[in-house]
């Protein structure tokens, strides 16, 4: 017979699984919108994504100008960033994974993901909530040891019929409330239902925070890996 807090973490495992990949599908490509909020200024990014499972990710920004192609790639453990203004790719070690991306209040790692909310945590239930009228599924999750992730401890909240993460609160090493994500707008974007309003809202400056929204999203087109390159991240449009 298994021991009921075994049964339980795979449970709860295979809850972020299914999540996860709900969100990714076996490829994934999006046009998005990235609204910097501050309590005296404001900026847009637009910027357009591929992914292919969990290891290739591409990310080029499209405007504004000053901005437009720079571009992200991520191979496995490692991510380069090609800045165009001074034609140079830079290896981002994974200490600055934690840094701010753009200026915004995602990190490095929300963006291309080197971390991996299914391999390198362990999941518990930890309790049930309701979020745009949808229940949820409470979720903690912990870094195993020598996971190269950025925090400390995440809550996820993710809804019991459709998978769909629905909140995500960030914790540093000591336990801290640093970043809450909220998402909303939920509507079907390419062959599936997902939340295509996406808040991260730093827990410690009032007035801060990022909007991320979706344009357009496909799941399941194929890419080839080829496409996820360096050669590829300077030219891709």
């Amino acid at each position: 017979m298994l021991d009921a807090n075994i049964a339980e973490t795979q449970d709860a495992k295979d809850i972020v699984e299914k999540s996860d990949k709900h969100l990714r599908g076996n490829t994934s490509y999006a046009e998005m919108t990235m609204k910097i909020v501050r309590p005296d200024w404001s900026r847009e990014i637009s910027l357009k994504s591929w992914s292919k499972g969990r290891d290739l990710a591409l990310i080029l920004i499209t405007a504004p100008a000053r901005d437009k192609g720079a571009a992200f790639l991520k191979r496995g453990n490692e991510v380069w960033n090609w800045m165009p203004s001074i034609e140079r790719v830079i290896k981002i070690p994974p200490s600055m994974m934690s840094q701010s991306w753009m200026g915004s209040d995602f990190t490095n790692d929300d963006l291309v993901k080197e971390s991996s909310i299914v391999e390198d945590y362990t999941h518990k239930l930890v309790g049930d909530s309701t979020i745009l009228g949808r229940e949820c599924y409470k979720i903690e999750l912990i870094p195993k040891p020598d996971a190269p992730v950025v925090w400390g401890k995440i809550l996820l909240w993710i809804a019991k019929t459709d998978y769909l993460q629905l909140r995500i609160e960030f914790y540093d090493e000591d336990g801290k409330l640093m970043n809450i994500m909220e998402m909303s707008k939920v509507q079907m974007m390419g062959d599936r239902l997902i939340p295509t309003h996406m808040e991260m809202i730093p827990a410690d400056e009032p007035n801060h925070k990022t909007i991320l929204e979706y344009q357009a999203v496909e799941f399941d087109k194929p890419i080839d890996d080829s496409f996820f390159s360096e050669q590829n991240m300077k030219r891709v449009r």
